[in-house]
């Protein structure tokens, strides 16, 4: 069990020093599992050298046993052909084979027992190591994991500082405020550039409410062919003492202007809208 001892201190001292100079978890439990193996490598090799001495005694005794067995016979042919002198010679040689036997018994019976340990030993070293080596995954992952949320406490860190956020809504206001000066500066240079004059009558012949809705009606049911488009006419000059086609347009403004103002809710609108769509549908 020396072999084993050994190994583990010299395990245990490679793994304190990879500990006390790790700088990546991952790296570390990469070279202790490399390490490790080399390690087992070394040890089987010493296993296997046990193995061997151990099969060596057992050689060994067997060949002892096997002269002892041998010198027995050659004791007995003796006895049977009436050389008693030749028999007690073989029984001399067939004792001294028989303890060398019985020393290498015993020899061989301890050899072969710590042979045994030493093979379950290393079968524990090599179940160790597989374990480790499943371990390695699961703690790289947790490694990783840790490293994650260390830069998610510290990024979150970062933005509970409020000056951050401050320089970001300076910046805003900033940009807004440079905003605001282009479009006064482009409405100053529209209002000092060209003839304001023209400009005044311009407005003045667009009219306040642009072109006019009865006009637009006619126009579109025209389109549609509902009506025949009406014919452009010259505008009549009104004569001298026609004070009553007068009146009429002024009661025709009159009546276009009570109807102008009576405009409908936009709800009702929409509704009135939404029905004759369902009767078109249907």
């Amino acid at each position: 069990m020396g072999i084993f001892t050994k190994l583990s201190t010299v395990i245990k001292s490679n793994i304190n020093d990879l500990i006390s100079r790790a700088e990546n978890p991952e790296k570390m439990l990469n070279q202790i599992i490399l390490d490790m193996r080399d390690q087992l490598a070394k040890a089987k090799r010493e296993v296997a050298a046990a193995i061997a001495d151990e099969r060596k005694l057992k050689s060994q005794l067997d060949a002892e046993v096997k002269q002892a067995r041998d010198w027995q016979h050659r004791a007995m042919l003796a006895v049977k052909e009436g050389r008693d002198d030749l028999a007690k010679q073989a029984l001399l040689r067939q004792k001294e084979h028989t303890e060398r036997a019985q020393v290498l018994q015993s020899t061989w019976e301890a050899q072969a027992a710590e042979t045994e340990k030493l093979k379950g030993s290393l079968r524990q070293l090599n179940d160790k190591i597989e374990e480790a080596k499943r371990k390695r995954n699961l703690l790289i992952a947790k490694q990783k994991r840790a490293q994650a949320q260390r830069r998610i406490h510290e990024t979150m860190s970062g933005l509970s500082d409020t000056s951050a956020f401050e320089a970001f809504n300076r910046m805003a206001d900033k940009i807004e405020e440079e905003e605001r000066k282009s479009v006064a500066h482009a409405e100053v240079n529209a209002e000092l550039g060209g003839d304001t004059l023209e400009s005044e009558f311009l407005r003045l012949e667009a009219g306040p409410g642009g072109a006019d809705v009865e006009d637009q009606l006619l126009a579109l049911k025209a389109e549609m062919g509902l009506i025949e488009a009406p014919s452009r006419e010259k505008p009549r000059q009104l004569e001298a003492g026609d004070d009553g086609d007068d009146d009429n347009v002024q009661d025709a403004e009159v009546e276009m202007a009570d109807e102008d103002d009576e405009s409908i809710p936009e709800a009702q609108l929409l509704s009135e809208f939404e029905e004759l769509e369902e009767k078109a549908e249907s």
